[in-house]
């Protein structure tokens, strides 16, 4: 019998490029559990690079889908091997890596729903995939897919204003494109398609789980305001698409209860909810408890910025994505590849490679820069699309050189200038910051 005690908890999962992440939170949400799964190391059968096949083309980007089930396999087996208590986990949900698809092949809904819990459901599921190697977000191979849906709906300006982007390659929609004009047969052979969060889902429901709104934003294939798909672009990308992705829901649906399977095999309740999954930049957003007017940065190798938008302006640049708190609201996501390493360099050249002294440089000069200012681009930038180092001195003349305290403050201005200058363009409303606040 199951202890009538024992203390309520929710387990958040996030199926991420190199390795597969659990979290267990009591209700005064306290971390009681965490455990991860790193592919490269502890699957290493898959031979993946970071998770990831990348191949000869240098374009093409995959990981194996039966990597990500054996995963959650093996995390589940070392939960229940230190004792962890599946009886009181109440609900769960997670987050995946945007963009990234599942092709499930005909028959595959039956063997989902009739796992017997004494398999693995890895090995349950093999048969079960008709693409074996998933398509992710590194991805870069579908640039003639991207002109040909641009081309369909009348432009990247329009095809921006209805699905929230511009066509990208590592988008979902442009990567079904791909597959049903290389692989026709295989795409007849598919009955659903998941994105990596839908999928991650559905392995815990036991059912297809939808796409959720947000996720599904990140597809060009989902009309963001009327959170419908849109038919020109369904068509655009692939015949009889609508009924491979099902209706798409709220992120925060609560799906139905956890598969039998679970219940069976760890001792989950039949009662556990599964609440719909979302991508990883969407779980961000929640996560970080952003509210109205809120804008997050995250400063990475490259840098990502996310805001809570009420009335968004799609653009060529950025994404407009559905908010995944709020589903009357958006989302604004912009990434900037020129980041940390730009910073690195930046700090090795002129503070000799320590923060301390570029923090005392940045101090040492005014804000403004005397009207100094400059564009930092080692690599090709993708918000503008731009390379190299350019800089204007205070009469708005180009520059060789700059002084290394005044290209320090340069460069965090630039960056920053630039981060604000985009995010206005897709909406956001900079307010005079208020005293009393």
């Amino acid at each position: 019998a199951v202890p009538a005690m024992a203390a309520p908890c929710y387990l958040g999962w996030d199926f991420s490029t190199q390795q597969l992440k659990v979290i267990a939170i009591d209700e005064q949400l306290r971390v009681i559990y965490e455990d991860n799964v790193h592919f490269d190391k502890d699957l290493p059968e898959f031979k993946t690079q970071g998770g990831v096949y990348i191949h000869s083309d240098r374009l093409t980007v995959t990981s194996p889908v039966l990597m990500w089930v054996k995963a959650l396999d093996m995390i589940l087996e070392k939960m229940k091997s230190s004792g962890f208590n599946f009886s009181q986990v109440r609900a769960l949900s997670g987050a995946g890596q945007q963009h990234g698809s599942v092709y499930w092949k005909k028959g595959s809904i039956q063997t989902l729903k009739n796992a017997s819990s004494e398999l693995p459901l890895h090995q349950a599921l093999k048969g079960c995939f008709s693409v074996s190697d998933s398509p992710i977000w590194m991805d870069s191979s579908t640039a003639s897919q991207c002109r040909a849906l641009e081309e369909a709906v009348g432009g990247a300006q329009h095809l921006a204003s209805v699905t929230g982007s511009r066509a990208y390659e590592r988008f979902t929609g442009n990567q079904i494109a791909k597959i049903y004009s290389q692989n026709p047969e295989v795409y007849k052979q598919t009955e659903r398609i998941s994105l990596v969060s839908s999928f991650a889902a559905s392995l815990f429901l036991g059912t297809y789980a939808p796409i959720d709104y947000s996720d599904g934003s990140g597809m060009n294939l989902l009309q963001i305001w009327e959170k419908a798909w849109s038919k020109p672009c369904l068509d655009a990308c692939a015949p009889g698409l609508e009924e491979r992705l099902g209706c798409p829901v709220p992120s925060h649906s609560v799906l139905g209860p956890i598969s039998p399977y679970y219940s069976q095999r760890y001792g989950f309740s039949p009662d556990c909810k599964i609440v719909a999954f979302t991508g990883d930049n969407p779980a961000s957003l929640a996560g970080m408890r952003l509210q109205e007017g809120d804008i997050a940065i995250s400063l990475g190798t490259s840098d990502t910025l996310f805001l809570w938008i009420q009335e968004p302006t799609p653009a060529l640049e950025g994404h407009i994505l559905c908010n995944p708190v709020d589903s009357q609201t958006y989302m604004a996501l912009l990434c900037f590849k020129n980041g940390s390493l730009m910073r690195e360099r930046i700090r090795d050249d002129c503070a000799s490679g320590s923060w301390d002294e570029f923090s005392k440089a940045l101090s040492s000069t005014v804000a403004g820069n005397s009207g100094n200012l400059g564009f930092y681009f080692d690599v090709m930038e993708i918000t503008p699309e731009a390379v190299g180092i350019h800089r204007f001195n205070r009469d708005n003349q180009k520059v060789s050189s700059f002084p290394k305290e005044v290209e320090i403050r340069a460069l965090i201005e630039g960056q920053f200038m630039a981060k604000r200058i985009h995010a206005e363009k897709l909406g956001y409303k900079v307010c005079k910051y208020d005293e009393n606040w």
